[in-house]
């Protein structure tokens, strides 16, 4: 018998219209799993219950009325704790923000409230959004809902551990190296990093994009009209569209899908990554894609030369701190960052200049290419209380070589699930399509879900707490 918690948003929408569930009714149960999970995961800040109760009476009151504020009204969802909503503070992940509150909503704020979606709570981040991690000087550790002693991945680490979690069927992330798709694959979830500027967001960063993080293509897929509407805040936002996002259909036969299994630096691929996704690929031929094997977008320069662009960055967003301040930053990312006191401003401009070097190299194979397939993460998984896949400081991102080319491109991945490791952890696909390329992928990524059914047995929670 399937949950109310289990609903996806078509399936609450239509029973909200029938009055055979309320979005009252529904929230309450909603409540009740988040209460059960919670003190494993840690997976929220700002969680507000009764907000939540206040939000879902009015849309109760709404649908009585027949009068829905938009496509997404009673449907629960979270932000991730970077996204600002009014009247609450933004701590960045990291004890060492004074927490002043947002002055106005974000963008992706704005644009669910005005749908009528029930914001109810904000989700972890490590500090400043700059590891792949549950991590964090200033939330609890989040961890995996599949294994508790794992990490859900990062940045949006909280997000991962709700959606696989089911805290409702809607959570936004934010992506910028792959702080969508990394813990999306490493929680079996379906994360999508739409083309640079589908999704508004404020404050702007070079690569930096937002997307939804759901238990499937569709409501991930149903949530982009609403994400997608314009707003003058972001100077990259991409006009009004006509596109109908659940259009899904799809016939592969003849396209041409690049096969990429080497990230051309970083961490090895494991070989049970490896395996998963070699067969994702087969399920790819079957149905009549052409499926070839590409080199990698990346080289040791560009990964590097990245790296000292984002130190030389972060040490100028918190050189201004004092010094008590600026101990307060999780040791990790602090000990990253003061690798950047001695970086001039040349050495800060070559290593920028490496992003548009990424961006050369994925045009070139997307010459070639129709979509791209790839693993998410390198790895299977790693301990919760680790800062990144290497732990290591002075190797900060050996994880990130199949997700952050695409955030410098501008162009659309996703990553969903494609196995298990004989651990029992999920593993994730990549599927990257050309610019402003997003119902390709998402369209693909539906395919590949149909044709092996998706994630069936979501985690069951542990017997007691960590």
């Amino acid at each position: 018998m399937t949950e109310a918690t289990d609903l996806s948003i078509r399936q609450l929408l239509q029973a909200f219209s029938e009055k055979s569930l309320s979005p009252s009714e529904y929230w309450l149960a909603l409540e009740k799993h988040i209460e059960a999970w919670e003190p494993t995961i840690a997976a929220l800040y700002a969680y507000d219950q009764e907000e939540g109760r206040k939000q879902a009476a009015a849309s109760t009151e709404r649908w009585t009325k027949g009068g829905p504020l938009g496509r997404l009204d009673g449907i629960p969802v979270t932000l991730k704790e970077l996204i600002a909503t009014k009247g609450q503070p933004v701590p960045l992940g990291t004890a060492a923000v004074e927490l002043v509150p947002a002055a106005e909503d974000a963008p992706i704020a704005a644009r669910l409230r005005e749908d009528g979606a029930v914001i109810f709570a904000k989700t972890t981040c490590p500090d400043y959004g700059m590891l792949s991690s549950g991590l964090s000087s200033f939330h609890k550790l989040s961890r995996n809902p599949w294994n508790p002693t794992q990490n859900p991945g990062g940045s949006s680490a909280g997000a991962s551990a709700a959606a696989a979690a089911g805290y409702g069927p809607l959570h936004i992330g934010t992506d910028i190296g792959g702080s969508v798709r990394l813990p999306a694959g490493w929680t079996g979830i379906f994360g999508f990093k739409p083309s640079h500027g589908r999704i508004p967001v404020d404050p702007y960063y070079v690569g930096r994009c937002a997307g939804p993080m759901t238990r499937t293509v569709e409501d991930a897929a149903f949530s982009m009209a609403t994400l997608s509407r314009p707003d003058w805040r972001d100077g990259t936002s991409l006009p009004p569209n006509e596109i109908d996002w659940m259009d899904l259909d799809i016939d592969v036969r003849g396209l041409k899908i690049g096969l990429m299994l080497d990230a051309g630096c970083g961490l090895p691929v494991d070989p049970e990554v490896r395996d998963a996704v070699i067969s994702a690929a087969k399920r790819f031929e079957e149905a009549g894609a052409i499926v070839i094997d590409v080199e990698p977008v990346l080289t040791r320069q560009m990964l590097d030369g990245l790296d000292v662009f984002w130190r030389a960055r972060f040490w100028g967003d918190i050189m201004g701190l004092s010094e008590e301040r600026r101990e307060m930053i999780l040791p990790y990312i602090y000990t990253w960052a003061k690798g950047a006191a001695d970086i001039s401003g040349v050495e800060a401009v070559r290593g920028f200049n490496q992003t548009i070097e990424m961006r050369r190299s994925c045009g070139r194979l997307f010459a070639e290419v129709d979509a791209v397939i790839s693993p998410t993460n390198p790895i299977v998984s790693y301990p919760a209380d680790w800062a990144s896949p290497t732990n290591n400081p002075m190797l900060p991102f050996e994880h990130i070589g199949f997700t952050v080319p695409w955030n410098m491109s501008e162009q659309p991945a996703s990553s969903i699930n494609c196995g298990y490791s004989r651990s029992g952890m999920p593993i994730g696909l990549q599927i990257v399509g050309p610019r402003f390329g997003d119902m390709l992928v998402l369209r693909l990524s539906k395919a590949f879900e149909d044709w092996t059914g998706g994630v069936t047995n979501w985690p069951k929670h542990p017997l007691k707490a960590i």
